[in-house]
């Protein structure tokens, strides 16, 4: 059982980055050219042992809109129009492979959105075998695809799944019908639990769930009733995310009635009794909001050291690089970020000209790596030897980071870390803290040059 300390969880509440990158995000610039794309794929395509590539394919339609939604999505049942934007994302993959090395290995493909299941079977099996006659897929390789079960048939399922897909992620936010009226996502627990009966049926691996806490109308009463529906379902892994009110970057969300979310206290409240809840029931918790059973691969990447993270948040594939393709999409790549243009017509028109739709990126100092290394390995290993550090990036990691370690002293105090001469090691409460224990290594922060609106830590 995770036992959960309020007061600290009060103490420690703050904006702060999510780190599935270092730098984040906000720190990308239209500055950065395509000739520095096309420069950094050329180095990381030549030579031997390259690492293997993780494929991103951003999916951004919905059929409905989801006030709480934070993605990058488009509300549209113009079959057309999603048409060629698939013509386009082909179009993508034809030009990316041609300047990839053709040994190279895909490990992992994901697909995200949006609502990737807005397209039909047959477009799914139409784009899934477009990707495989592209690349080389691993035989192992892990291919995920997030879901809607409103608008799903077994149809799209088997669809995926005759493509190679072996994980399936699906948001239910919350089970109460009041809730879901209030934030326009219907989607009754019979409903969610026949398609996981679809997804067993057809033998995917792994299934996850979303659940979000800090919506319309919930409370720890209310929200135990669909955590313990959640855990009778008994998903591999589960989410759970707070729900940040931002409707000055997302319009719809002023379609929430601010007066009907939960106080801070109450949030706080729902939170330890999902986060007790869920590891009282045998989940183990991998930290910020994830969750997974023991046997599952995230568990075993944790306790192996192997975890990882990226933009699609905790992942067991360390060591690739990784393309994103469709608008908004993110790709990490050597020692370079770049996204993609984020409206359709800026997406189509490059592609037009022959070029990857880059609209900024990020060029990562050494500096940046360094620091890079050390907030990862805390996000992921929750624990980080100094030696290992001052061996690999040739400093003296104390000197070095001497202002976050000064930081740490009061977490230090408070046990959310324990620091000795030659390591970190974060505890348990700290996991759920450690956004803000990856912060005192972060050098915008530090040299205050990060003026970015983040989410809160809890």
């Amino acid at each position: 059982m995770f036992n959960i300390d309020i007061d600290l969880i009060k103490k420690y509440d703050r904006p702060g980055p999510r780190y599935t990158s270092y730098p984040t995000a906000p720190h990308f610039n239209e500055s950065f050219t395509h000739e520095k794309y096309m420069d950094e794929i050329i180095r990381t395509n030549n030579g031997n042992n390259l690492p293997d590539l993780s494929l991103y394919y951003h999916i951004p339609f919905c059929d409905t809109l989801c006030y709480f939604c934070g993605c990058n999505m488009i509300v549209t049942r113009n079959r057309d129009r999603i048409k060629e934007y698939v013509k386009y994302i082909k179009n993508e993959i034809d030009l990316l492979r041609s300047y990839l090395s053709p040994e190279r290995k895909v490990s992992q493909i994901h697909w995200g959105g949006g609502t990737p299941t807005h397209l039909n079977p047959d477009e799914i099996t139409d784009l899934i075998s477009y990707i495989n006659s592209n690349f080389e897929i691993a035989p192992d390789a892990e291919e995920g695809c997030e879901i809607d079960p409103r608008e799903l048939t077994k149809d799209h399922l088997s669809a995926l799944s005759n493509g190679g897909f072996n994980r399936i992620s699906m948001g239910v936010q919350d089970f109460d019908a009041k809730v879901q009226k209030a934030v326009n996502r219907i989607q009754p627990e019979e409903m969610t639990r026949k398609v996981i009966e679809w997804v067993r049926e057809l033998g995917f691996q792994s299934i996850n769930l979303d659940l979000i806490y800090g919506l319309p109308f919930q409370s720890v009463e209310s929200f135990e009733k669909s955590v313990d529906a959640i855990i009778d379902i008994s998903p591999d892994r589960i989410a759970v995310f707070n729900y940040a009110h931002v409707p000055w970057m997302k319009k719809h969300m002023s379609l929430i009635n601010a007066e009907d979310i939960p106080k801070p206290e109450e949030k706080l409240n729902i939170l330890k009794m999902t986060i007790e809840k869920l590891t009282g029931a045998g989940y183990i918790f991998i930290g910020m909001d994830h969750f997974a059973k023991p046997d599952d691969e995230m568990a075993v990447a944790l306790r192996r050291k192997k975890l990882y993270r990226n933009f699609q948040g905790y992942s067991t594939n360390a060591g690739t690089d990784l393309y994103a393709m469709g608008i908004t999409s993110i790709s990490q790549i050597g020692r370079i970020y770049t996204q993609n243009f984020k409206k359709e017509k800026e997406y189509f028109d490059a592609l037009e000209e022959g070029l990857l739709p880059v609209s900024k990126g990020y060029y990562l100092s050494d500096d940046d790596l360094l620091r890079r290394h050390v907030i990862m390995k805390l996000m992921c290993d929750f624990e980080l030897k100094f030696e290992q550090v001052e061996k690999q990036f040739n400093i003296d990691f104390k000197k070095y980071f001497s202002y976050g370690l000064n930081n740490l002293k009061e977490m230090t105090d408070d046990n959310l870390v324990n620091i000795n001469d030659s390591m970190i090691k974060v505890t348990d409460m700290g996991r759920l803290l450690i956004r803000n224990i990856a912060m005192n290594f972060d050098g915008y922060i530090e040299r205050k040059e990060d003026t970015a609106k983040y989410s809160r830590t809890v």
